[in-house]
């Protein structure tokens, strides 16, 4: 029994630093806004991505270190399901990654571990825990 409690715990260690380190990414890569917004972008969007530039890292180093995990995974799979409406509705892209370029499956799967995140915590091996076995 105890053992099965270590591999959830690797587990949901190693998805907490593999979304949070896609989410620090994805937000450093919007950083270029703040400089020099792309042409023909509306004020809503600028603002909108200067948005996602602080809150997707923000939420990242929250998961990596596991504070607070729960309310860091709901606000990213909030920010993916929004992510899923853009990349299909407005960019018309496939379900699969493909030569043409990106696909919804990747933000599925960012989606899908914010959501396994939100459901299971962080783990034994986080702040979360930590905060809790004080108390």
């Amino acid at each position: 029994m105890k053992s099965s409690i270590c591999y959830q715990d690797l587990a949901l260690l190693f998805l907490r630093l593999i979304v949070g380190a896609i989410m620090i990414w994805a937000g450093y890569a919007k950083w270029f806004i703040w400089s020099a917004p792309m042409e023909g972008m509306s004020d809503g969007m600028i603002l909108l991505t200067k948005l996602l530039s602080i809150v997707e890292p923000l939420g990242g180093i929250a998961l990596i270190v596991g504070f607070l995990t729960r309310w860091a995974a709901a606000g990213l799979a909030i920010i993916m399901a929004g992510s899923l409406y853009f990349v299909y509705f407005i960019y018309n892209v496939g379900f699969f990654t493909g030569q043409t370029g990106t696909g919804m499956d990747y933000n599925l799967l960012l989606l899908a571990g914010c959501t396994t995140l939100l459901a299971f915590g962080a783990g034994n091996w986080s702040i979360d825990a930590l905060c809790c076995r004080k108390k």
